[in-house]
């Protein structure tokens, strides 16, 4: 009798253990998939209002600040003489340092109308990615999609 008053506690805590596996692996996937949705959404709430304005149909020489101006900046000095360079493709991209909500930019450009980019450095990779982007000859489309992925 003992043997099976044994055997029987032996099957009833090894289904005690399938069940506590069985538990866990429930748990372990419920907690992926919420980490997988979390993910999802803060990706998706990260690029709201992140649409890259339309290029503005303008002249844009003189836009930019002259580059003279952050001498002892060398960084700052090359975005600006960078930008001076490419207007035309800044206005075309949405700034994510979120100027456009908190100081009415319309686009990247705008940041370096003032010193606005010379103390952002959001502003400033933009461009710079931007500039060395439009150097190898690839599209508004292309430098937007990298400046996407980076932010």
């Amino acid at each position: 009798m003992k043997r099976r008053r044994s055997g029987a506690k032996a099957r009833r805590l090894a289904n005690e253990r399938a069940r506590a596996r069985q538990v866990s692996r429930r748990a372990a996937f419920g907690a992926f998939v919420a980490l997988t949705a979390l993910v999802l959404i803060v990706t998706s709430v990260r690029h709201l209002g992140a649409a890259h304005p339309e290029p503005r149909m303008m002249d844009h020489t003189g836009h930019v600040l002259p580059q003279e101006q952050f001498r002892e900046h060398p960084r700052v000095q090359q975005g600006y003489a960078e930008a001076a360079e490419i207007p035309h493709i800044l206005d075309g991209l949405y700034c994510y340092c979120r100027c456009s909500q908190h100081s009415a930019h319309y686009s990247l450009l705008d940041c370096f109308v003032s010193a606005h980019a010379a103390r952002c450095d959001i502003c400033l990779t933009e461009a710079a990615i931007a500039y060395q982007m439009s150097r190898e000859g690839r599209s508004l489309d292309d430098i937007r999609d990298r400046i996407d992925a980076v932010y």
